[in-house]
């Protein structure tokens, strides 16, 4: 698999997962601080989006990797709940 085929599997993914992305909440943290989480792991998720349609498939599989991480680490805390596509 190419770097360029990781990264739009990648991308694929994730799309999916932030169109389901759920909070779940939790009493001792400020739900916006969660929702800030989610919002920074859309903006490396677009990054990754815009590096792949110029080429950089680098770049874009390390951006759209990060955003995964993101959520993936809420998801293991119980603060948000998914499904990957």
């Amino acid at each position: 698999m190419t770097v360029k085929e990781m990264a739009e599997r990648y991308i694929k993914k994730m799309s999916r997962a932030l169109e389901d992305v759920e909070t779940t909440g939790c009493a001792s943290l400020d739900p916006r601080r969660i929702d800030e989480v989610i919002d920074e792991a859309k903006r490396y998720f677009e990054d990754a989006k815009y590096y792949l349609d110029r080429g950089l498939f680098e770049t874009s599989l390390a951006s759209v990797a990060y955003s995964e991480g993101l959520l993936d680490a809420l998801r293991m805390l119980g603060l948000v709940k998914f499904e990957w596509g």
